[in-house]
């Protein structure tokens, strides 16, 4: 409610009939610029509307004299109908105030809705930390030939995991490579005539299946998806927000354009059809429509021409378009926000449990309480697929690194804090080393590269001078996931020496209850971590220094 002349104002007081168009538009004063229009809807508040009088060229209803011009123009700067910015590519969704009833029917009919059943949250909201999946698609249906591959269902082409923490005093933007070769699990789809169909999952091989498959291929849905971000993170998707390409043309425009900035100069040349045909130069531009489109779409003239350069673009644009929305130039201009809350919701598909305006209006306020100096963007960490070689045609998962980033993001560490945080030595590492001659270790096989164990033992021996050590062959355990060194209190000073011949992390340490015999092994268990003889492994409880990261708040060069 705005406060205007002495007495309360509904909202929707400001939206009046223009006679001359037939459509409602808002009330604003002489100096504003001019108003949105909105199709007239049904019902008895829209007849009541129509026999409001239509204001005079002043502004404001006929009551005899008008008010002072200071009290105007004071009136409009406080006057913010329609408190709407939803975010860029579907994922900053920031609300204030409503307008009027109509328009909430207007926005509300935009937003299209898919059931993914138990792979996400019923609840707008959440007590607790909440993960949203942004999924832009390539589908070019609707689209012709224009992008290429006019009759393509879609790909999860990009592909961000949004955590805000618990608190909501940080939040981190993951993107996902679509060129990951991953498996992706059973996945329970709703059919149009109410009943389930389960698509079978794919088993992860060499070359295939990709991470963008999880989407489209084979009548997967977003929740398909989300399935298989959990199985890969092990963080649970709470909703998802999928856009198309036509998303990111009119938001960005709506918005007036997203600054942006290259270090080198881009000029794709790709055959039409095929690539995304950018042309900018070094330096700071401005994109939208057809340009932003092409901005987050570039890849082939890139230095690797792969999916992970792409990426850093747009980290760059999203990052950027979180600025421009929350600039007091958008939040304070009627025109602005209408138009960007109607490109937004137009560009929306999401789950029924965020499905409609309302219940987008309350996660988006939400997560509007995050300061954009504390979301960062970062990558899911990968390798080379070990199968294709090195020039990043796909990739797999980093397990020497991921794993902590996961971690991070699940304690809701703000990745900008983690990265300033100096290393702590771990009391296990710390104090004498005995010496290689002394070191007794039993190796297994829990985990690493087939025949780990052995090639293990004789580097220990041949390159280390470990002469007690023996191949205790496959773990009795089983499998696990990460490398320990089990020993006995007595036994520091060896674990410390073999940890430091390894590059094992202090996590990896685990101390037994009492003191060795005379002459016992301390045992080591290679994990699924295990990369081979000499190769460091991460530490799982600090974050690598070469996890990529980009604030919301910082304007970057990249290219």
């Amino acid at each position: 409610m705005d406060a205007q002349g002495g007495r309360n104002i509904d909202p929707a007081d400001q939206w009046v009939l223009d006679p001359a168009t037939g459509d409602y538009r808002l009330r604003l004063d002489s100096d504003s610029p001019p108003a949105p229009t909105v199709p007239r809807q049904g019902g008895r508040r829209a007849r009541r509307e129509e026999q409001r009088p239509v204001p005079e060229p002043g502004g404001g209803r006929r009551r005899g004299r008008g008010a002072p011009a200071s009290r105007k123009a004071k009136r409009s700067t406080k006057r913010k109908v329609l408190m709407w910015t939803a975010g860029t590519l579907g994922f900053v969704l920031l609300a204030g105030s409503g307008g009027a009833w109509f328009l909430y029917r207007h926005f509300d009919g935009n937003i299209a809705t898919v059931d993914v059943g138990t792979a996400g949250s019923r609840q707008a909201t959440s007590k607790d930390a909440v993960n949203i999946l942004v999924i832009g698609t390539d589908t070019r249906a609707g689209l012709g030939a224009k992008y290429g591959d006019a009759g393509s269902v879609g790909h999860a082409d990009t592909t961000i995991l949004f955590h805000v923490a618990k608190d909501r005093s940080n939040a981190t933007a993951m993107s996902i490579p679509r060129d990951m070769v991953t498996g992706i699990p059973d996945c329970p789809t709703k059919q149009k005539d109410g009943s389930t169909k389960t698509i079978p999952g794919t088993a992860q091989g060499r070359f295939s299946p990709r991470f963008n498959e999880s989407l489209g291929q084979s009548g997967r849905d977003p929740g398909c998806t989300m399935r298989t971000v959990t199985k890969i993170t092990g963080l649970p998707i709470d909703h998802f927000v999928l856009v198309n390409f036509e998303a990111v043309k009119t938001l960005s425009t709506a918005v007036g354009g997203v600054p942006v900035c290259l270090t080198h100069p881009i000029k794709d040349t790709t055959p039409e059809g095929e690539g995304s045909h950018l042309d900018l130069p070094a330096g700071p531009a401005k994109v939208q429509g057809e340009q932003a489109l092409a901005f987050v779409r570039t890849r082939h003239s890139l230095k690797n021409g792969s999916d992970l350069d792409r990426i850093d673009l747009q980290k760059q644009f999203l990052a950027s378009m979180i600025r421009q929305m929350k600039s007091g130039d958008t939040l304070t201009d009627p025109t602005k926000l209408f138009k960007l809350a109607n490109a937004a919701t137009k560009s929306l598909t999401v789950d029924t449990g965020i499905g409609g305006v309302a219940k987008l209006t309350e996660l988006a306020k939400d997560l509007s309480r995050v300061d954009p100096e504390h979301i960062t963007f970062t990558t899911l960490p990968v390798i080379d697929n070990p199968a294709e070689g090195t020039k990043h045609a796909t990739v797999v998962v980093d397990d020497t690194r991921a794993p902590a980033l996961f971690k991070a993001i699940k304690n809701d560490v703000s990745l900008t804090k983690a990265k300033k945080k100096p290393a702590a030595t771990d009391t296990k590492l710390r104090g004498a080393k005995a010496d290689p001659s002394e070191v007794r270790v039993l190796v297994h096989n829990g985990g690493g590269p087939q025949g780990a164990a052995q090639t293990t033992l004789e580097w220990l021996q041949n390159t280390k001078g470990v002469s007690h050590s023996t191949n205790g062959g496959n773990a009795p355990g089983g499998k696990q996931d990460r490398t320990t060194l089990e020993y006995a209190p007595d036994q520091a000073d060896q674990a410390r020496a073999l940890a430091a011949m390894m590059g094992l992390p202090a996590a990896a340490l685990r101390p037994g209850k009492a003191d060795a015999e005379p002459g016992a092994n301390m045992t080591l268990t290679l994990g699924g971590d295990y990369r081979g003889a000499g190769k460091p492994l991460a530490d799982p409880d600090r974050l690598p220094d070469d996890i990529p990261q980009a604030r919301a708040d910082k304007e970057e060069c990249v290219g």
